[in-house]
């Protein structure tokens, strides 16, 4: 399934499998503590997509490299 998912004023689709519909709700909880961190910002605006598994948020960057961030 796919989400799009808001934070500072970019949008990024978020894909997960049905079940783990409670792991991106997390993530969004995690954004909102990761607000006032501006190392994390200045990667959100590289951000192409997100992909959740189990408890990981997997974002992948434009050139295709990937950051791992726990959301449990």
């Amino acid at each position: 399934m796919m989400k799009i998912i808001t934070f500072k004023d970019r949008s990024v689709p978020v894909y997960y499998v049905n079940e783990q519909a409670a792991s991106v709700e997390q993530l969004h909880h995690k954004l909102v503590e990761m607000e006032f961190n501006f190392d994390f910002r200045k990667k959100w605006k590289r951000i192409s997509k997100v992909e959740v598994v189990r408890d990981v948020a997997i974002f992948q960057y434009n050139d295709g490299t990937k950051l791992y961030l726990e959301v449990s």
